[in-house]
């Protein structure tokens, strides 16, 4: 018998949790070693609480959509520190390109 059978099923959290995977997606975590690892990890808790949620056992799928959520929130934000490095190091190198004369 599952757990959690009174729970309600967490489909806000998936649907958040799903949301924070596809931003990351959208933003290239995977082009960035963490923040494909977390993307990873989320995609993963999702497919694990979307099997959870379909055995009736939400209440335990509501935990593994929190962590799922965290780490598609952690990977969305190296995906952007990634992307404003990378655009830092165009702008320097546009600076230096001034200053030399280019």
């Amino acid at each position: 018998m599952a757990c959690g059978g009174g729970f309600p099923p967490p489909s806000d959290r998936l649907a958040t949790a799903e949301a924070g995977a596809r931003s990351a997606r959208e933003l290239g975590a995977d082009k960035e070693p963490k923040a494909a690892l977390h993307l990873r990890l989320a995609q993963e808790q999702i497919d694990q609480a979307k099997k959870l949620m379909s055995d009736g056992d939400n209440k335990r799928a509501d935990l593994v959509l929190q962590r799922a959520g965290s780490d598609a929130e952690l990977s969305v934000m190296l995906a952007k520190e990634h992307n404003a490095n990378a655009e830092a190091q165009k702008a320097k190198e546009r600076v230096n390109a001034i200053k030399s004369g280019k």
